[in-house]
Order: structure tokens, then sequence, then C-alpha cells
């Protein structure tokens, strides 16, 4: 089990949340399953981390999915450890160059974490989709077919697992 800090609220900012990091990612990978976003699987697995309920995170990272509203650019997953990264090591002073410079690197290393694994963060290059190929904005029906065709599920397991090694790790 590894304790991690919840930020609900000013009045439990220093409640210790257990849990096993395995289970985040198959709480990712359920979400995925039942018909979530990429974003929004990863980020709800987390919810409570950043002191959000489930419904909260599923309406806070659904714009996400499918690479930004399935124009397919930055793919999702990587959006929520984005979103994650900034909740939990974030800074908010705007003349702090140094937070900035060191979350622009946290970044970066999740982003090369990812890479590693998918060979791509943008959501168009992980499905094989040429630039320009247009889609609508209503997501695809999800079938068996669906979920076998895609590495959608892959990129799922990839960012909870990163989440887990590079962001939690670091807050315990």
């Amino acid at each position: 089990m590894v304790p991690v800090r919840s930020t609900k609220s000013a009045a439990d900012a220093t409640k210790i949340i257990e849990f096993d990091m395995s289970d985040r990612v198959q709480k990712a990978r359920e979400y995925f399953l039942k018909g979530y976003n990429c974003s929004q699987s990863v980020f709800m697995a987390y919810a409570d981390v950043v002191g959000m309920t489930e419904g909260d995170a599923a309406r806070f990272s659904s714009p996400f999915g499918a690479g930004f509203g399935r124009m397919r650019e930055v793919c999702g997953t990587v959006s929520a450890m984005t979103m994650l990264l900034g909740f939990c090591e974030g800074n908010a002073d705007p003349k702090d160059q140094e937070g900035k410079t060191r979350i622009y690197a946290r970044e970066r290393e999740l982003a090369e974490a990812f890479l590693k694994e998918q060979k791509s963060i943008v959501c168009r290059e992980i499905l094989g989709l040429e630039k320009g190929e247009e889609e609508p904005p209503a997501p695809s029906v999800r079938t068996l077919e669906y979920y076998e065709s895609r590495p959608c599920l892959g990129c799922v397991e990839t960012a909870a697992r990163i989440i887990e090694k590079e962001i939690l790790s670091g807050i315990v």
C-alpha cells in the first residue's frame, strides 16, 4: 500500500489515502471498458488523489478524450497525466520561473516515458491515421471489434503506470 496526500479541502489536505498502485491501472482499464473515453478513464482512476468525486473527474476530463474532442491531437491519456501532474506538482505563481521550468521539464519526462512505450503522444499517429482525415465529433460505438482494433486500452494502461511511478511515488 502507498500513502498519498488528499487535496480534497484545506481542512483535510494532509489526510492519507491508502491504495495498492496496481489497483489504479486496473481501475483505469475498467473505466475504459465501461465506455469512458481514454482521458476520463485515466483521470477518474486518480480522482480521490486530487480531491474530486468520480463524477467531477469524469466531467472535467471528458473533452480531452480522443485527442481533444476527437480532433486526434495529443492523446487523451497524456492529457490526463498532464492534468494529474499539475494537481500534484504544479506551480501557481506566475512569476516563479523556476517552478515553470521544473513543471515543463517534468511534463517532458512523462511524455518521454509514454513515447518509449507507445511511440507517439499524438492520438492520430497512435491510431495510424493521416493528418487531415476528418472525423465527426460523435464517438465510435464501443464494441468488441472496437476494443480489439485499437491500441487505446494499452495507452490507458501505460499512462496509469507512468502516473504511479513518476507522479505518485514523488509525493508519498
